[in-house]
C-alpha cells in the first residue's frame, strides 16, 4: 500500500507531524512556539506589525524570560529576557562575557566602524575614557548647553511660530529628528548641517545617515548569505547602503581633516568647544578613529532624544493634567528668577518635568531592545542556561508593562513614581534600563536630560501641542523606537505665554 501513497498525502503527513510536534513544544514550554526547522521565524512574521507588544506577551507568559531557535541552517538561538537580575548580570556582574559580539559589530562595521557604539574590548574602553573626560567637563557642559538654547531660540521656536501663524500641521517627529541631528552634529563635529532651518530643507548628509541607519537594520532581519551575497553583487538594499555610508563617510573624514588642519595652525590651541576638536587637543587618537567615534555619537545622539520627545508630547495630549503640572512649575520658576531664557540650574529645578519625561522614557524607550552575545557558557539568575555563541536579547519595552517590576498601575503614565518627598527620585539602572546600564551606561545621559527639558520647557511655555485626530500610532520596527507614521501635530499659543523668541 504505501508505494501508492501520493505525494500530496506524505505531504500533508509531514505538515501534520511539524504541527503537532510544534504544538507539543508550545504546551510543555515556556515562550513563544518553536516550528522545526524554522523555529521561531513564522511566530515573528505572524506578530510583525506588533513585535514589542508581542514580545512583551510572550515574556510575560514566561515569566520574564524565554529561548528561542531560529533557522535550521543558521547560528539563531539565544535567550529573550527583562529580568532586572537578569539585566544585572548581563550589563554589570558577568560584563565581560556578554560584549555586543560579532553579529552587532559586523552588521554596524561598514558605518561605524571601530566607533564606541559598535566596539567592544579595549578599543570601546579607550574610547569611552577619552570620551567621557571630555563631555564631562566644564567646557563642553557650558558649550553644549550654549547651542541647545541658541538652537531652540534661534531655529525651533521659529518653525513652531511660523506653523501657528498658519494654522497648519507638521509631523513633530521629523522637526525634532532636524532638532536633534543639528545638535548633535554642532556638539560632536562643530558643525551645524541646516536641517532645521525654516523651510525645512532636505540636507544630504542628514539623508544619507537616516538611510544609512534603515538599511543597516535589514541585515538583523535576514540570514547572513542573503545581506552578504547582496553585497558582494551591490545589489538591492546593500547597493543603497554602500552609497549613503559614502556619504556619510566623506562628510565625515572632510570634517576631520579641515579641524586637524585648523588645530595645527593654531598649535593644537584651539578655541573650539566641540567633541571633535577637543579630543583633537588632548588624546592621540588617529582621524579614522575620530571619524568612527563621532559618526558613533550622532547615531545616539541623533534618534533617542527625538523620539523620546515625540513619544512625550502624544502622551501629553492624552494627559493634559500633567501639561498643566508641568506649565504651573515652569510659571513658578520664571516667577522666582524672571527669566525665560532657562539656565542649565533652571532646567535642573524642573524636577516634575524630568519625572514626566522619565516615565515617557519608562514606556517608550527610546532602545526598545538590545542584545549581547554569550563568550562562554553562563547561567543567568534566574536559572537559564545560555550557550557559547548564542545571543542574550533585553526587552526594555517589555519591562516597563511587568507588573512584578513597577506594579499594577505598570501600564499608566504616571509621572508621580518618580518624585519622593517633593523631589525627583532616580531608580535602579537595572530596573529603568532606559539608558543602558553598568560599564556601558550612557554617557550622555545627562547631556539628553538637559536637551530633551529645554526643549520641551520651551514649547510648554509658549503652546499647546494638539495631536491631529484619527491618526495611528504605533511603533515602527527599527532599531529605535520611531512612530511608525510620524506624530502630525498643531502648535495653539498658550493663554498668557511669552513671546516665542528671545
Amino acid at each position: 500500500m504505501i508505494e501508492h501513497l501520493r505525494l500530496s498525502d506524505v505531504a500533508a503527513a509531514l505538515v501534520l507531524l511539524f504541527a503537532s510536534r510544534a504544538l507539543m513544544q508550545r504546551l510543555t514550554t515556556k515562550g513563544p512556539m518553536l516550528w522545526p526547522l524554522l523555529g521561531i521565524i513564522p511566530s515573528l512574521i505572524a506578530n510583525i506589525t506588533r513585535v514589542y507588544d508581542w514580545i512583551t506577551d510572550e515574556l510575560s507568559r514566561a515569566g520574564g524570560t524565554f529561548t528561542y531557535r531560529g533557522l535550521f541552517i543558521g547560528r539563531y538561538d539565544g535567550v529573550m529576557t527583562c529580568h532586572p537580575a537578569n539585566i544585572e548580570h548581563i550589563l554589570k556582574t558577568r560584563f565581560t562575557n556578554f560584549p555586543k559580539g560579532n553579529y552587532y559589530r559586523e552588521r554596524f562595521a561598514d558605518f561605524l566602524g571601530a566607533g564606541i557604539f559598535n566596539a567592544d574590548g579595549e578599543v570601546w574602553k579607550d574610547q569611552r575614557r577619552a570620551a567621557t573626560a571630555e563631555m564631562h567637563s566644564s567646557r563642553f557642559a557650558e558649550y553644549s548647553a550654549r547651542t541647545i538654547r541658541e538652537l531652540v531660540h534661534d531655529k525651533l521656536l521659529r518653525i513652531l511660530e511660523k506653523v501657528a501663524e498658519s494654522k497648519g500641521c507638521v509631523d513633530l517627529q521629523d522637526v525634532f529628528l532636524r532638532f536633534t541631528f543639528d545638535n548633535i552634529c554642532t556638539a560632536a563635529f562643530g558643525v551645524d548641517p541646516g536641517c532645521l532651518a525654516v523651510d525645512l530643507p532636505e540636507v544630504p548628509f542628514a539623508k544619507a545617515f537616516e538611510q544609512a541607519t534603515e538599511l543597516t537594520l535589514f541585515r538583523f532581519l535576514v540570514p547572513p548569505f542573503v545581506w552578504k551575497s547582496m553585497k558582494r553583487l551591490n545589489v538591492g538594499s546593500e547597493k543603497q547602503l554602500k552609497i549613503a555610508i559614502r556619504t556619510v563617510h566623506q562628510f565625515a573624514e572632510k570634517t576631520v581633516s579641515d579641524r586637524r588642519i585648523e588645530v595645527k595652525k593654531v598649535n593644537g590651541r584651539t578655541q573650539r568647544s566641540d567633541l571633535l576638536s577637543r579630543l583633537m587637543e588632548t588624546d592621540d587618537q588617529d582621524d579614522t578613529h575620530l571619524k568612527d567615534l563621532c559618526i558613533s555619537f550622532i547615531l545616539a545622539g541623533r534618534d533617542t532624544s527625538s523620539v523620546a520627545l515625540t513619544w512625550f508630547f502624544w502622551l501629553l495630549h492624552t494627559h493634559p493634567n500633567v501639561e498643566n503640572q508641568i506649565v504651573n512649575e515652569i510659571n513658578d520658576i520664571i516667577k522666582q528668577t524672571g527669566n525665560v531664557v532657562f539656565s542649565v540650574d533652571e532646567l535642573k529645578k524642573m524636577e516634575y518635568l524630568q519625572a514626566a519625561l522619565s516615565e515617557s522614557l519608562r514606556l517608550y524607550p527610546s532602545v526598545p531592545v538590545d542584545f549581547k552575545e554569550v563568550v562562554e557558557d553562563d547561567v543567568l539568575p534566574d536559572g537559564t542556561y545560555v550557550k557559547k555563541g548564542t545571543r542574550v536579547i533585553y526587552s526594555i519595552y517589555s519591562m516597563a508593562r511587568m507588573e512584578s517590576i513597577w506594579g499594577k498601575d505598570c501600564m499608566e503614565f504616571r509621572p508621580e513614581r518618580w518624585i519622593k518627598d517633593g523631589m525627583f527620585k532616580s531608580e535602579n539602572q537595572f530596573k529603568y534600563a532606559v539608558f543602558n546600564a553598568g560599564p556601558r551606561l550612557c554617557i550622555g545621559k545627562k547631556f539628553a536630560y538637559m536637551q530633551m527639558k529645554m526643549v520641551a520647557a520651551n514649547i510648554l511655555l509658549r503652546y499647546h501641542v494638539e495631536v491631529v485626530p484619527g491618526q495611528q500610532i504605533a511603533p515602527k520596527l527599527n532599531t529605535t523606537l520611531y512612530m511608525k507614521n510620524g506624530l502630525q501635530v498643531r502648535f495653539r499659543p498658550r493663554e498668557g505665554g511669552v513671546a516665542s523668541f528671545y
